[in-house]
């Protein structure tokens, strides 16, 4: 099992895939990692030497940032969008979509699955009241 920037990668997936398991690097990076490194993006991640997994290994350690460093800067934007009042930050803190979706229908998992229509919270009519 090849363990990169802390993450095990799945042995039965083609490298390709498995890299994206990590957090920060998606399916257009790491084609672009294994081309670097002369990879072939259809072999299995058991069928590795471990010539190509240290050589995986300190490609995405020194080129990019990924897991925790990656999520600790993701998480200063945040509190600075936060701090500086602007409407990004107060749709963050209020746990709203910032990104100009819709809310009237379609935000129900990020309000906590609220249902505000008409009938949703109605009781039936032959209940007593």
């Amino acid at each position: 099992m090849v363990r990169i920037a802390g993450i095990n990668i799945p042995d039965n997936k083609r490298i390709e895939v498995a890299l994206t398991y990590i957090y920060g690097i998606g399916l257009s990076t790491s084609q672009k990692i294994l081309k670097e490194l002369s990879i072939d993006v259809d072999t299995r991640a058991k069928d590795l030497t471990a010539e190509d997994a240290n050589h995986l290994r300190e490609a995405i350690e020194k080129k990019y940032r990924v897991e925790g460093e990656l999520r600790h800067v993701v998480k200063q934007n945040i509190k600075r969008l936060k701090e500086i009042g602007c409407y990004r930050g107060t749709r963050h803190q209020k746990g709203l979509p910032s990104r100009g979706q819709r809310t009237k229908t379609n935000t129900r998992t990020v309000r906590g699955n609220v249902r505000k229509t008409m009938g949703s919270g109605r009781k039936k009519s032959s209940d007593k009241t």
